[in-house]
């Protein structure tokens, strides 16, 4: 079995969704993983925010909106009567349900199901589109399978049994259609995997059935080797590691969730990055295969708070950074990078939500440090393997940056630097002019 996802550009507008209908196969089975149509999950986050703050009126003129642009999209999508009225009826209900938020007490429950809508309304659209075009086809709600612990980690027995009885029901059928990013949570309220977890929940379904291959379909031709925002003629990576794609994702290549490696790399399950806009491209393969000795990609991840923790009690200090470590855990906030010396360990956080407690907690190890504004940039690669200077090329290439922290060694994937936030379009930059640009002079 194949998984396919397509995020909310892919299924954007009643024109990509027959287009997406063509890329499904024919002979073998296949969940389709859907993500909200783009610009929906930020249409529903400005009506939670409205009822949030008790502007009912302003919520309901944002929803009106939202089922106008929803109503033009099912005129659109069909071309039989009979489909055009489910698709509104299918509109009817979901959008009676957001209304029904207007007049009870607003939590983080009643945003949960608002920003649920969005899959809601895609998968089932859909679906009513595959029948009018005479596909047999299965609706599987996420919702009757797909659950996070309190810890809100993908429960994975859970989900592998139930999913796998669902798909025990419909023993001849081929394509079946699911929500992604949305679950329920361990009180079986529902919830979410957060922002972009619909790759998060491609991988943790293909692990769940035992895929054969999760496609991960976008609006890019697979992940480049640099920030095509910033950096011109880059150009996507064929393969790469599932190590690799997991340092990138995290450390901010925006085309891949964060999360959604772990699972298909623990199942051993290839993972494949395609652009609905250009099926016909390689995009790229990440797998347990090892894709090379040289140097891959770079990435930068934005929003980073550096911390200094400076006390000439660290000297020789037993069990002084297990201390440090535990306050990052008791407040739920890992830590990207770290570095040492005899009196000072300084590190970063990306997540500033308990940043005062943290900054109070620590106070009693000594001086306390912040700093804010600051990028990462990772660079990714098999440094253990390439050749000798591989690591000298990349600080060499930042010889006119200011660098705050180097991290290198922890991982054989990754060296990477703390940079003030000014200065990271010039590091991209200078990484793809003194590193790529070399490697592919040298390679011509």
């Amino acid at each position: 079995m194949k998984i396919m996802k397509f995020g909310g550009t892919s299924v954007g507008s009643a024109e990509r969704m027959g287009a997406v209908s063509q890329l499904l196969p024919t002979q073998e089975p296949v969940i389709v993983v859907l993500s909200a149509m783009s610009g929906t999950t930020n249409h529903l986050v400005h009506i939670g925010q409205e009822l949030a703050q008790g502007n009912t009126d302003q919520a309901e003129s944002l929803i009106n909106q939202l089922e106008q642009h929803y109503k033009q999209v099912v005129a659109q999508l069909y071309k039989q009567e009979t489909s055009i009225e489910k698709g509104k009826q299918v509109l009817a209900t979901v959008f009676q349900d957001i209304r029904a938020r207007l007049d009870l007490p607003y939590s983080g429950v009643t945003e949960k199901i608002i920003l649920a809508q969005g899959e809601l309304l895609s998968t089932q659209l859909f679906q009513i589109f595959q029948e009018e075009k005479g596909i047999k086809s299965v609706l599987l709600p996420a919702l009757e399978f797909m659950r996070i612990t309190p810890d809100e980690e993908p429960d994975q027995a859970y989900i592998r049994e139930h999913l796998n009885q669902l798909l025990a029901q419909y023993p001849d059928n081929q394509l079946f259609i699911t929500q992604g990013y949305i679950c329920r949570n361990a009180k079986n309220e529902i919830d979410n995997l957060k922002r972009g977890g619909s790759d998060y929940s491609a991988s943790i379904i293909g692990a769940a059935v035992k895929a054969s291959e999760i496609q991960i379909w976008t609006d890019i031709d697979g992940m480049h080797n640099n920030d095509p925002r910033v950096v011109k003629n880059t150009y996507p990576i064929a393969e790469l590691s599932f190590d690799e794609a997991a340092e990138l994702a995290y450390f901010g290549a925006k085309i891949l969730h964060p999360s959604s490696i772990l699972p298909a790399q623990q199942g051993n399950i290839p993972v494949r990055l395609l652009n609905t806009m250009q099926p016909e491209a390689t995009g790229t393969t990440i797998s347990s295969k090892k894709s090379g000795s040289k140097i891959k990609a770079v990435a930068a991840k934005d929003g980073i708070i550096a911390i200094k923790i400076k006390s000439s009690r660290m000297l020789l200090a037993y069990g002084f950074l297990r201390s440090v470590f535990e306050v990052f855990e008791r407040f739920k906030t890992p830590i990207d990078m770290i570095t040492t010396s005899e009196v000072a360990v300084s590190l970063t956080i990306d997540n500033d939500k308990y940043l005062p407690e943290i900054t109070e907690a620590l106070q009693r190890f000594g001086t306390v440090e912040i700093d804010s504004g600051l990028t990462i940039v990772c660079v990714v690669g098999d440094f253990m393997e390439d050749k000798p200077g591989a690591a000298l090329r990349v600080v060499q290439s930042l010889a006119q940056i200011p660098l705050r922290m180097i991290s290198y060694g922890g991982s054989k994937n990754n060296i990477s630097f703390l940079v003030n936030t000014k200065f990271k379009e010039e590091a991209l930059i200078s990484i793809n002019e003194g590193v790529f640009q070399e490697r592919e002079e040298a390679n011509a």
